[in-house]
C-alpha cells in the first residue's frame, strides 16, 4: 500500500495551524492538517483583540476556519502526530496516533502551549471564566472590578502594576512567598495591596469567582484573577525532533518561524511570547510563505 504523500503536514488546528493551512492551500500545496481538538483557549467563552472576530467563541472560530479550508482541498484529520523521522529523501515519515503513516516534505508544528495551573481548589473551575492568563485578552471584560494578580513575587508584581490599566482595585497574592521592601513600597505607592498568605481556595459560583480564601483563615472578595505561572508545550514532538528551546520552554525560531531542525517550522504560542490569537494567525501565514518559498526553490531549475 502506497503511503500518502503531502507537501506539508500541519500539526495543530488552532489559529496558527489554520492560517498556515489556508495560505498553503491557496499556494496549491497538498496539505494535511492534524488536530486533536484541544486548543489552549478551549476553556474561554470568547477570544478578543482579533479584528472582525472580537468576542467570538474559540470553538466556533476554529470550525469556521476548517470550513474555509475545504475549497482549497486541505485534508483534515482529527488525530495527533506521535513521531516524525527525517528520511533520506529530504522528507519526513510521520506516524499518526491512529498508527497510520504519511510522508511530507515539510512539517509545521502549531500545537501551542498549556498553562500550568496551580492545584488550588476552584482554580481550574474558574479558568477561562474569571481566572485568566492575559489582561490584553480579558481585562476589558473585568474592568473596574477587584482584580487579583497571582504568581511569583517578581513577575506577579509587574502583572499587578499592569492591571492598573483596567482597574484601580488590584491585590497581589503571592501564595506564601515574601515580597521585598522595595517592591512593597512601589506597589503601595500605586494603591496595590499585598497578601503573601497561601491560598486555600477560590470561592466561586459556576466558575465566576467571588473571593480568595487563605489557609490561615480569612478571605477577600474579588471578581477575577490573572496569573503568570509556567507553561509547557502541548506536544512533545518538537522536543523529540531536537528543536532548541528558549529559557521559558517555547521553541526557538527564526524570523520565518524556522527551527534548527531541517524542514521543521513552528508557529503560534509554542514559539512566541506574544501569545495572542491574532499573532498566532500571523505566525502561521509567515511560516506558510517560508515553506512555500522553500518548495519553490526546489522546484524551479
Amino acid at each position: 500500500m502506497q503511503i500518502p504523500r503531502f507537501d506539508v503536514v500541519v500539526v495543530g488546528g488552532g489559529p496558527a495551524g489554520l492560517s498556515a493551512a489556508l495560505m498553503l492551500g491557496r499556494c496549491r500545496r497538498r496539505v494535511l492538517l492534524c488536530d486533536v481538538g484541544e486548543p489552549r483557549n478551549r476553556h474561554s467563552h470568547a477570544l478578543h483583540g482579533y479584528l472582525t472576530r472580537d468576542g467570538m467563541e474559540p470553538r466556533a472560530f476554529n470550525e469556521l476556519g476548517r470550513d474555509e479550508l475545504r475549497k482549497y482541498d486541505v485534508e483534515f484529520r482529527c488525530v495527533g502526530v506521535t513521531h516524525a523521522t527525517l528520511t533520506d529523501h529530504n522528507s519526513y515519515a510521520i506516524t499518526l496516533a491512529d498508527e497510520n503513516t504519511v510522508e511530507a516534505s515539510f512539517l509545521l508544528l502549531a500545537t501551542g502551549v498549556i498553562d500550568d495551573l496551580p492545584g488550588i481548589p476552584g482554580f481550574h473551575e474558574c479558568y477561562g471564566r474569571s481566572v485568566f492568563h492575559c489582561p490584553y485578552c480579558d481585562g476589558w471584560e473585568v474592568r473596574d472590578r477587584h482584580l487579583i494578580a497571582f504568581g511569583m513575587p517578581r513577575d506577579a508584581s509587574g502583572l499587578a502594576l499592569s492591571l492598573l490599566t483596567w482597574s484601580g482595585r488590584v491585590t497581589l497574592c503571592t501564595n506564601g512567598r515574601r515580597v521585598d521592601r522595595g517592591t512593597r513600597d512601589r506597589l503601595a505607592r500605586n494603591g496595590i495591596a499585598v497578601r503573601t498568605e497561601s491560598l486555600a481556595r477560590l470561592d466561586h459560583h459556576a466558575g465566576e469567582m467571588t473571593a480568595v480564601a487563605f489557609t490561615g483563615g480569612g478571605s477577600i472578595a474579588a471578581d477575577a484573577l490573572f496569573f503568570n505561572t509556567n507553561q509547557h508545550p502541548q506536544s512533545q514532538l518538537a522536543i523529540r525532533l531536537g528543536c532548541t528551546l528558549t529559557r521559558v520552554g517555547t521553541v526557538k525560531t527564526g524570523s520565518r518561524c524556522d527551527t534548527n531542525v531541517p524542514r521543521v517550522f513552528v508557529a503560534g504560542d509554542a514559539s512566541r511570547d506574544a501569545q495572542f490569537v491574532v499573532v498566532a494567525a500571523a505566525e502561521g501565514v509567515k511560516a506558510a510563505v517560508a515553506i512555500n518559498r522553500a518548495l519553490q526553490s526546489e522546484e524551479v531549475r
